[in-house]
């Protein structure tokens, strides 16, 4: 797995939701496919190439159902067009195994989708259906992002590709600074770990962080070859500390920053060509 020459252009994924966070939390969470798809529409002016999307209950609570994802990717869709990519999430949350999991991803048939390492293979037993479903999507022309939230499994999911397990010679990789946790405020220099020089090196990783920190976080990762994962899923915060008004907020901060810094922002088809590459 090479890693790609620098600098390339920057993709900035917007995850807007998550599965946690509510009204409560924020005002403009947005929960209904309708605010999801205001959302993308803002996220996409300011510089947003993906939305990472949750879909919930009509408590608020968390949920992974075929259905509702097909009514927030239809609204999301309706407003942003082919000017994103839409990319679903099959993250357990502690309540769904990973034949759920598994299952509804199938269900859709997402153009992109997010797979926890360590939520989808908990143990070896999972591998071969892990593998299953990576050769699914491969054959359905969908686009898989596998989470990372540690080393480790950084090193897991490379011997795994080595085995053959993993039909993506450029498996795309998301690196998670820090943990759900009360506070969390995560550095850039939570990045080093995973960019160690005997680590496995991915052809196309990103970085997402939680507090304030976040814009320098995901920047401190694209001036070093990455991409960047922002928004209210992992953090409510500026980097001034101001508590944002919206997702864009938080877009429009690294778009601005990585643009500083002598990037150049990346849209949806280019993320589309890494993909089908």
């Amino acid at each position: 797995m090479e890693s790609t020459s620098f600098p390339q252009p920057v993709v900035i994924a917007v995850a807007p939701n998550g599965g946690r966070r509510i009204k409560a939390d924020h005002p403009a969470i947005p929960l209904t496919p309708q605010e999801l798809a205001n959302t993308a529409a803002e996220c996409l002016d300011a510089g947003a190439a993906m939305i990472h999307a949750h879909v919930r209950k009509p408590d608020g609570t968390h949920l992974l159902d075929a259905d509702a994802y097909r009514d927030a990717i239809a609204s999301i869709r309706g407003a942003v067009g082919d000017r994103m990519v839409i990319q679903m999430t099959s993250e357990a949350l502690g309540i769904y195994t990973p034949a759920e999991q598994r299952s509804v991803v199938r269900d859709v048939k997402p153009e992109a989708v997010s797979l926890a390492l360590r939520e989808l293979v908990p143990d070896e037993g999972e591998e071969a259906a892990f593998a299953d479903l990576l050769a699914w999507l491969k054959r359905e022309g969908a686009a898989p992002q596998i989470i990372l939230y540690a080393p480790d499994e950084a090193v897991r999911l490379d011997a795994m590709w080595r085995r053959g397990l993993v039909p993506f010679d450029r498996i795309p990789v998301l690196y998670v600074l820090g943990r759900y946790t009360v506070g969390q405020t995560s550095t850039p220099a939570d990045l080093l770990p995973f960019l160690a020089p005997e680590m496995p090196r991915f052809a196309h990783w990103s970085v997402c962080a939680f507090g304030r920190h976040e814009t320098a976080c995901v920047t401190a990762g694209a001036l070093l070859g990455g991409h960047a994962r922002v928004g209210f899923e992992n953090n409510l915060f500026r980097p001034d500390g101001t508590l944002a008004d919206k997702n864009a907020d938080l877009v429009a901060s690294v778009a601005e920053t990585v643009r500083g810094c002598g990037l150049t922002v990346a849209d949806a088809d280019a993320l589309r060509r890494f993909s089908a590459g």
